[in-house]
Protein backbone atom coordinates (compact mmCIF):
# COMPACT_ATOMS: atom_id res chain seq x y z
CA UNK A 1 0.00 0.00 0.00
CA UNK A 2 2.96 2.31 0.74
CA UNK A 3 3.71 2.98 -2.71
CA UNK A 4 0.02 4.19 -2.66
CA UNK A 5 0.89 6.91 -1.11
CA UNK A 6 1.83 9.99 -2.17
CA UNK A 7 5.43 11.94 -0.74
CA UNK A 8 6.13 15.09 1.08
CA UNK A 9 8.13 18.35 -0.05
CA UNK A 10 9.40 20.22 2.83
CA UNK A 11 9.12 23.75 1.98
CA UNK A 12 9.91 27.18 3.58
CA UNK A 13 7.93 30.42 3.79
CA UNK A 14 8.58 33.41 5.62
CA UNK A 15 10.49 31.77 8.41
CA UNK A 16 8.21 28.48 8.31
CA UNK A 17 8.26 25.12 7.29
CA UNK A 18 5.54 22.80 5.73
CA UNK A 19 5.31 19.54 3.95
CA UNK A 20 3.00 19.74 0.89
CA UNK A 21 2.00 16.72 -0.25
CA UNK A 22 2.93 15.07 -3.89
CA UNK A 23 0.31 12.22 -4.96
CA UNK A 24 1.27 9.46 -6.41
CA UNK A 25 0.39 9.06 -10.04
CA UNK A 26 -2.52 7.09 -11.03
CA UNK A 27 -3.82 4.29 -11.31
CA UNK A 28 -3.38 3.09 -8.06
CA UNK A 29 -0.15 0.89 -7.79
CA UNK A 30 -0.75 -1.95 -6.04
CA UNK A 31 -3.67 -2.25 -8.68
CA UNK A 32 -6.84 -1.36 -7.07
CA UNK A 33 -9.38 -4.42 -6.00
CA UNK A 34 -11.80 -4.86 -8.93
CA UNK A 35 -13.49 -8.18 -7.04
CA UNK A 36 -14.09 -6.27 -4.43
CA UNK A 37 -15.78 -3.11 -6.22
CA UNK A 38 -17.46 -5.29 -9.02
CA UNK A 39 -20.60 -5.49 -6.94
CA UNK A 40 -20.72 -1.79 -6.17
CA UNK A 41 -19.49 -1.26 -9.51
CA UNK A 42 -22.14 -3.26 -11.33
CA UNK A 43 -25.19 -1.89 -9.23
CA UNK A 44 -24.25 1.79 -10.39
CA UNK A 45 -24.04 0.65 -13.84
CA UNK A 46 -27.42 -0.54 -13.41
CA UNK A 47 -28.81 2.26 -12.18
CA UNK A 48 -27.17 4.39 -14.88
CA UNK A 49 -28.81 2.86 -17.18
CA UNK A 50 -32.06 3.16 -15.48
CA UNK A 51 -31.57 6.51 -15.06
CA UNK A 52 -30.61 7.18 -19.33
CA UNK A 53 -34.15 5.25 -20.04
CA UNK A 54 -35.87 7.51 -17.51
CA UNK A 55 -34.36 10.58 -19.05
CA UNK A 56 -35.76 9.04 -22.47
CA UNK A 57 -39.30 9.54 -21.01
CA UNK A 58 -39.43 13.57 -20.16
CA UNK A 59 -41.44 15.40 -22.67
CA UNK A 60 -39.21 17.84 -22.69
CA UNK A 61 -35.89 17.04 -22.49
CA UNK A 62 -34.31 20.42 -22.56
CA UNK A 63 -36.10 21.67 -19.91
CA UNK A 64 -35.83 19.07 -17.04
CA UNK A 65 -31.44 19.18 -17.90
CA UNK A 66 -31.85 23.05 -18.18
CA UNK A 67 -33.35 22.82 -14.43
CA UNK A 68 -31.55 19.37 -13.12
CA UNK A 69 -28.45 21.57 -14.10
CA UNK A 70 -29.66 24.74 -12.24
CA UNK A 71 -29.83 22.66 -8.90
CA UNK A 72 -26.55 21.26 -9.33
CA UNK A 73 -25.11 24.64 -9.27
CA UNK A 74 -26.96 25.34 -6.67
CA UNK A 75 -25.74 22.46 -4.66
CA UNK A 76 -21.83 22.58 -5.30
CA UNK A 77 -21.86 26.23 -4.69
CA UNK A 78 -23.64 25.72 -1.41
CA UNK A 79 -20.92 23.22 -0.33
CA UNK A 80 -18.61 26.34 -0.88
CA UNK A 81 -20.43 28.11 1.40
CA UNK A 82 -23.14 30.42 -1.23
CA UNK A 83 -26.24 31.00 0.28
CA UNK A 84 -28.05 31.00 -2.55
CA UNK A 85 -31.69 29.79 -3.06
CA UNK A 86 -33.22 27.60 -6.17
CA UNK A 87 -35.42 30.52 -6.48
CA UNK A 88 -32.84 33.20 -6.48
CA UNK A 89 -31.11 31.62 -8.97
CA UNK A 90 -34.02 31.32 -11.48
CA UNK A 91 -34.76 34.89 -10.76
CA UNK A 92 -31.37 36.43 -11.05
CA UNK A 93 -31.20 34.48 -14.57
CA UNK A 94 -34.53 36.05 -15.72
CA UNK A 95 -33.77 39.59 -14.63
CA UNK A 96 -35.86 39.66 -11.61
CA UNK A 97 -35.33 41.02 -8.19
CA UNK A 98 -33.81 38.19 -5.21
CA UNK A 99 -33.42 38.62 -1.86
CA UNK A 100 -29.98 37.91 -1.25
CA UNK A 101 -26.55 39.36 -1.88
CA UNK A 102 -26.31 38.89 -5.92
CA UNK A 103 -22.59 38.18 -5.69
CA UNK A 104 -23.92 34.35 -4.39
CA UNK A 105 -26.24 33.90 -7.06
CA UNK A 106 -24.26 35.15 -9.77
CA UNK A 107 -21.74 32.54 -8.49
CA UNK A 108 -24.19 30.31 -8.93
CA UNK A 109 -25.25 31.45 -12.00
CA UNK A 110 -21.24 31.23 -13.46
CA UNK A 111 -21.37 27.82 -12.65
CA UNK A 112 -24.37 27.31 -15.12
CA UNK A 113 -22.74 28.40 -17.94
CA UNK A 114 -19.50 26.80 -16.94
CA UNK A 115 -21.43 23.14 -17.18
CA UNK A 116 -22.77 24.21 -20.16
CA UNK A 117 -19.84 25.52 -22.05
CA UNK A 118 -17.83 22.00 -20.89
CA UNK A 119 -20.47 19.90 -21.91
CA UNK A 120 -21.10 22.02 -25.64
CA UNK A 121 -16.82 21.77 -26.14
CA UNK A 122 -17.36 17.83 -25.54
CA UNK A 123 -20.15 17.73 -27.64
CA UNK A 124 -17.73 19.53 -30.71
CA UNK A 125 -15.06 16.96 -30.22
CA UNK A 126 -12.33 18.21 -27.83
CA UNK A 127 -11.13 16.41 -25.99
CA UNK A 128 -11.85 16.30 -21.51
CA UNK A 129 -7.98 17.77 -20.93
CA UNK A 130 -5.96 20.03 -18.47
CA UNK A 131 -7.21 22.83 -21.09
CA UNK A 132 -10.17 22.25 -21.37
CA UNK A 133 -10.70 22.52 -17.53
CA UNK A 134 -8.78 25.82 -17.65
CA UNK A 135 -11.52 26.95 -20.23
CA UNK A 136 -14.22 26.20 -17.82
CA UNK A 137 -12.56 27.62 -14.55
CA UNK A 138 -12.18 30.96 -16.31
CA UNK A 139 -16.52 30.88 -16.51
CA UNK A 140 -16.49 29.73 -13.28
CA UNK A 141 -15.02 32.57 -11.53
CA UNK A 142 -15.65 35.36 -13.63
CA UNK A 143 -17.77 38.13 -12.29
CA UNK A 144 -17.12 40.30 -8.97
CA UNK A 145 -16.22 37.63 -6.42
CA UNK A 146 -13.65 35.77 -8.58
CA UNK A 147 -11.97 38.07 -10.77
CA UNK A 148 -8.89 37.90 -8.12
CA UNK A 149 -8.62 34.50 -7.92
CA UNK A 150 -7.03 34.36 -11.82
CA UNK A 151 -9.68 32.55 -13.58
CA UNK A 152 -8.41 29.85 -15.74
CA UNK A 153 -5.08 29.99 -14.53
CA UNK A 154 -2.95 27.42 -12.76
CA UNK A 155 -2.10 29.06 -9.29
CA UNK A 156 1.52 30.42 -8.85
CA UNK A 157 1.82 30.65 -5.07
CA UNK A 158 0.60 27.68 -2.89
CA UNK A 159 -2.55 27.23 -1.37
CA UNK A 160 -3.51 25.07 1.34
CA UNK A 161 -6.89 23.60 2.85
CA UNK A 162 -7.81 24.20 6.69
CA UNK A 163 -5.69 26.50 8.88
CA UNK A 164 -4.34 29.30 8.60
CA UNK A 165 -1.33 29.05 7.07
CA UNK A 166 0.85 25.98 5.48
CA UNK A 167 2.52 25.37 8.42
CA UNK A 168 -0.75 24.94 11.06
CA UNK A 169 -3.40 23.47 7.84
CA UNK A 170 -5.38 20.41 7.95
CA UNK A 171 -4.02 19.42 4.06
CA UNK A 172 -1.29 21.13 2.04
CA UNK A 173 -1.18 20.48 -2.07
CA UNK A 174 1.88 20.24 -4.37
CA UNK A 175 4.33 23.29 -4.33
CA UNK A 176 4.69 25.06 -6.95
CA UNK A 177 7.65 23.13 -8.23
CA UNK A 178 5.98 20.03 -8.52
CA UNK A 179 2.53 21.13 -9.92
CA UNK A 180 3.40 20.99 -14.02
CA UNK A 181 4.84 17.02 -13.44
CA UNK A 182 1.48 16.22 -11.43
CA UNK A 183 -0.96 17.75 -13.64
CA UNK A 184 0.67 16.39 -16.62
CA UNK A 185 0.46 12.30 -14.75
CA UNK A 186 -3.00 13.10 -14.41
CA UNK A 187 -4.00 14.22 -17.78
CA UNK A 188 -2.49 11.24 -19.01
CA UNK A 189 -5.23 9.32 -16.56
CA UNK A 190 -8.04 11.23 -18.19
CA UNK A 191 -6.83 9.61 -21.41
CA UNK A 192 -6.23 6.10 -20.18
CA UNK A 193 -8.80 3.30 -21.50
CA UNK A 194 -7.77 0.40 -18.92
CA UNK A 195 -10.47 1.36 -16.25
CA UNK A 196 -14.33 0.93 -16.24
CA UNK A 197 -14.90 4.70 -16.15
CA UNK A 198 -17.07 5.01 -12.93
CA UNK A 199 -13.99 3.59 -11.27
CA UNK A 200 -11.72 6.10 -13.55
CA UNK A 201 -14.20 9.13 -12.61
CA UNK A 202 -14.13 8.23 -8.58
CA UNK A 203 -10.06 8.35 -8.96
CA UNK A 204 -9.85 11.20 -11.22
CA UNK A 205 -12.40 13.75 -8.78
CA UNK A 206 -9.79 12.93 -5.80
CA UNK A 207 -6.58 13.16 -7.90
CA UNK A 208 -8.23 16.71 -9.15
CA UNK A 209 -8.84 17.83 -5.19
CA UNK A 210 -5.28 16.42 -3.84
CA UNK A 211 -3.43 18.89 -6.56
CA UNK A 212 -5.85 21.80 -6.48
CA UNK A 213 -3.98 23.56 -9.25
CA UNK A 214 -6.42 26.91 -8.73
CA UNK A 215 -6.60 29.21 -6.37
CA UNK A 216 -10.37 29.12 -5.95
CA UNK A 217 -12.73 26.82 -7.32
CA UNK A 218 -11.17 23.28 -7.07
CA UNK A 219 -14.36 21.98 -5.30
CA UNK A 220 -16.92 23.08 -7.91
CA UNK A 221 -14.42 22.09 -10.61
CA UNK A 222 -13.99 18.71 -9.27
CA UNK A 223 -16.98 17.69 -8.74
CA UNK A 224 -18.01 18.72 -12.36
CA UNK A 225 -15.10 16.89 -13.51
CA UNK A 226 -16.86 13.67 -12.74
CA UNK A 227 -20.08 14.68 -15.06
CA UNK A 228 -17.43 15.61 -17.96
CA UNK A 229 -16.18 12.21 -17.83
CA UNK A 230 -19.47 10.27 -17.79
CA UNK A 231 -20.69 12.43 -20.77
CA UNK A 232 -17.63 12.07 -22.45
CA UNK A 233 -16.97 8.28 -22.65
CA UNK A 234 -20.66 7.73 -23.22
CA UNK A 235 -21.75 6.47 -19.96
CA UNK A 236 -24.25 9.53 -19.50
CA UNK A 237 -26.45 10.52 -22.87
CA UNK A 238 -27.27 13.58 -21.07
CA UNK A 239 -25.54 15.29 -17.88
CA UNK A 240 -28.17 14.13 -15.29
CA UNK A 241 -25.94 12.84 -12.92
CA UNK A 242 -24.37 15.24 -10.08
CA UNK A 243 -22.53 13.79 -6.67
CA UNK A 244 -23.50 17.42 -5.16
CA UNK A 245 -26.22 16.81 -3.16
CA UNK A 246 -24.71 13.48 -2.02
CA UNK A 247 -21.46 15.28 -0.84
CA UNK A 248 -22.70 17.96 0.94
CA UNK A 249 -25.66 15.67 2.95
CA UNK A 250 -21.88 13.37 3.53
CA UNK A 251 -19.79 16.03 3.13
CA UNK A 252 -17.33 14.79 6.79
CA UNK A 253 -17.12 11.60 5.61
CA UNK A 254 -16.50 12.68 1.87
CA UNK A 255 -14.08 14.74 3.43
CA UNK A 256 -11.94 12.04 5.73
CA UNK A 257 -12.26 9.53 3.13
CA UNK A 258 -10.43 11.89 0.67
CA UNK A 259 -8.04 12.52 2.94
CA UNK A 260 -7.41 8.85 4.22
CA UNK A 261 -6.89 7.98 0.69
CA UNK A 262 -3.72 10.64 0.94
CA UNK A 263 -2.46 8.86 4.32
CA UNK A 264 -3.18 5.38 4.09
CA UNK A 265 -3.91 4.54 0.19
CA UNK A 266 -7.53 3.59 0.72
CA UNK A 267 -8.98 4.01 -2.68
CA UNK A 268 -11.14 0.76 -2.26
CA UNK A 269 -13.00 2.36 0.61
CA UNK A 270 -13.03 5.71 -1.02
CA UNK A 271 -14.64 4.09 -4.57
CA UNK A 272 -17.23 1.89 -2.60
CA UNK A 273 -18.74 5.31 -0.78
CA UNK A 274 -18.44 6.61 -4.21
CA UNK A 275 -20.07 4.32 -6.18
CA UNK A 276 -22.80 3.97 -3.34
CA UNK A 277 -22.76 7.59 -4.19
CA UNK A 278 -23.42 6.71 -7.57
CA UNK A 279 -26.38 4.85 -6.47
CA UNK A 280 -28.41 7.03 -4.55
CA UNK A 281 -27.58 9.59 -6.98
CA UNK A 282 -29.07 8.02 -10.01
CA UNK A 283 -32.01 7.11 -7.81
CA UNK A 284 -33.26 10.46 -6.76
CA UNK A 285 -33.02 11.86 -10.34
CA UNK A 286 -34.77 8.94 -11.65
CA UNK A 287 -37.37 9.54 -8.98
CA UNK A 288 -36.78 13.69 -9.97
CA UNK A 289 -38.07 12.47 -13.20
CA UNK A 290 -41.00 10.42 -12.55
CA UNK A 291 -42.35 12.58 -10.02
CA UNK A 292 -42.01 15.62 -12.54
CA UNK A 293 -43.89 13.91 -15.27
CA UNK A 294 -46.58 13.13 -13.36
CA UNK A 295 -47.24 16.37 -12.13
CA UNK A 296 -47.17 18.00 -15.55
CA UNK A 297 -49.49 15.62 -16.91
CA UNK A 298 -51.61 15.62 -13.80
CA UNK A 299 -51.80 19.73 -14.06
CA UNK A 300 -52.10 19.56 -17.59
CA UNK A 301 -55.20 17.60 -17.16
CA UNK A 302 -56.68 20.34 -14.94
CA UNK A 303 -56.26 22.80 -17.46
CA UNK A 304 -57.88 21.43 -20.03
CA UNK A 305 -61.33 21.31 -18.15
CA UNK A 306 -61.42 25.02 -18.30
CA UNK A 307 -62.49 25.90 -21.58
CA UNK A 308 -61.81 28.97 -23.82
CA UNK A 309 -59.84 29.99 -20.36
CA UNK A 310 -57.08 27.19 -21.49
CA UNK A 311 -55.23 28.32 -23.90
CA UNK A 312 -53.87 31.02 -22.43
CA UNK A 313 -53.79 28.95 -19.12
CA UNK A 314 -51.35 26.22 -21.07
CA UNK A 315 -49.35 29.25 -21.98
CA UNK A 316 -48.73 30.47 -18.83
CA UNK A 317 -47.93 26.76 -17.50
CA UNK A 318 -45.49 25.96 -20.37
CA UNK A 319 -43.78 29.50 -19.22
CA UNK A 320 -43.66 28.39 -15.86
CA UNK A 321 -41.98 25.17 -16.20
CA UNK A 322 -38.89 27.27 -16.68
CA UNK A 323 -39.94 30.19 -14.54
CA UNK A 324 -41.91 29.00 -11.78
CA UNK A 325 -41.97 32.52 -10.39
CA UNK A 326 -44.39 35.19 -11.78
CA UNK A 327 -46.02 38.24 -11.64
CA UNK A 328 -48.87 39.78 -13.94
CA UNK A 329 -46.42 42.65 -15.76
CA UNK A 330 -43.94 39.66 -16.36
CA UNK A 331 -46.52 37.71 -18.37
CA UNK A 332 -47.76 40.22 -19.82
CA UNK A 333 -44.30 41.48 -20.91
CA UNK A 334 -42.79 37.61 -22.10
CA UNK A 335 -45.90 36.23 -23.50
CA UNK A 336 -47.33 39.77 -25.62
CA UNK A 337 -50.47 38.91 -23.78
CA UNK A 338 -52.74 42.05 -22.38
CA UNK A 339 -52.54 42.17 -18.29
CA UNK A 340 -56.18 41.11 -18.04
CA UNK A 341 -56.19 38.09 -19.96
CA UNK A 342 -52.78 37.39 -17.81
CA UNK A 343 -54.34 37.55 -14.59
CA UNK A 344 -57.69 35.82 -15.56
CA UNK A 345 -55.77 32.96 -16.29
CA UNK A 346 -53.32 33.14 -12.87
CA UNK A 347 -56.74 33.47 -11.17
CA UNK A 348 -58.08 30.07 -13.04
CA UNK A 349 -54.97 28.36 -12.37
CA UNK A 350 -55.23 29.01 -8.71
CA UNK A 351 -58.49 28.39 -8.29
CA UNK A 352 -57.89 24.88 -9.98
CA UNK A 353 -54.33 24.14 -7.15
CA UNK A 354 -51.76 24.39 -9.49
CA UNK A 355 -50.29 27.88 -8.64
CA UNK A 356 -50.47 29.63 -5.22
CA UNK A 357 -50.47 33.38 -4.80
CA UNK A 358 -47.91 34.02 -2.43
CA UNK A 359 -47.41 38.49 -1.89
CA UNK A 360 -50.92 38.97 0.11
CA UNK A 361 -51.00 41.98 -2.19
CA UNK A 362 -53.69 43.92 -3.87
CA UNK A 363 -51.31 44.91 -6.30
CA UNK A 364 -48.15 43.36 -8.47
CA UNK A 365 -49.05 40.00 -6.96
CA UNK A 366 -46.37 37.22 -7.21
CA UNK A 367 -47.43 33.49 -8.25
CA UNK A 368 -45.66 30.61 -7.74
CA UNK A 369 -45.74 26.83 -9.05
CA UNK A 370 -45.09 25.66 -5.63
CA UNK A 371 -45.84 21.88 -5.92
CA UNK A 372 -42.91 21.93 -8.92
CA UNK A 373 -40.54 24.27 -6.79
CA UNK A 374 -40.90 21.70 -3.87
CA UNK A 375 -39.25 18.93 -6.26
CA UNK A 376 -36.69 21.51 -7.72
CA UNK A 377 -35.43 22.67 -4.56
CA UNK A 378 -35.57 18.60 -2.35
CA UNK A 379 -32.11 19.01 -0.91
CA UNK A 380 -31.20 22.27 -1.71
CA UNK A 381 -31.47 24.21 1.46
CA UNK A 382 -28.69 26.20 2.09
CA UNK A 383 -25.92 24.76 4.86
CA UNK A 384 -25.53 26.25 8.31
CA UNK A 385 -22.19 28.34 8.42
Amino acid sequence: MKQRIGKYSTQKVNGQTYKAYIPAALPPQPALDLTYLFPHLEKATLQLAQLNNASKTVPNPSLFIYMYVRKEALLSSQIEGTQSSFSDLILFEHDQKTEIALEDVEEVSNYVKAINYGLQRLKDGFPLSLRLLKEIHNILLSGSRGSEKHPGQLRRTQNWIGGTQPSNALFVPPAIEHLNQCLDDFEKFLHDTSLPTLIKSGLAHVQFETIHPFLDGNGRLGRLLITLLLVSENILDEPILYLSLYLKQNRQNYYNLLQEVRTEGTWETWLEFFLEGICITAQQATDTINQINNLFKHDAGKIETLGRAKFSCHQIFEFMKKLPQVTVSLLAQELDMTAPTARTALNHMVNIGIIKEISNKQRDKIYIYKKYLDILEDGTKPLKA
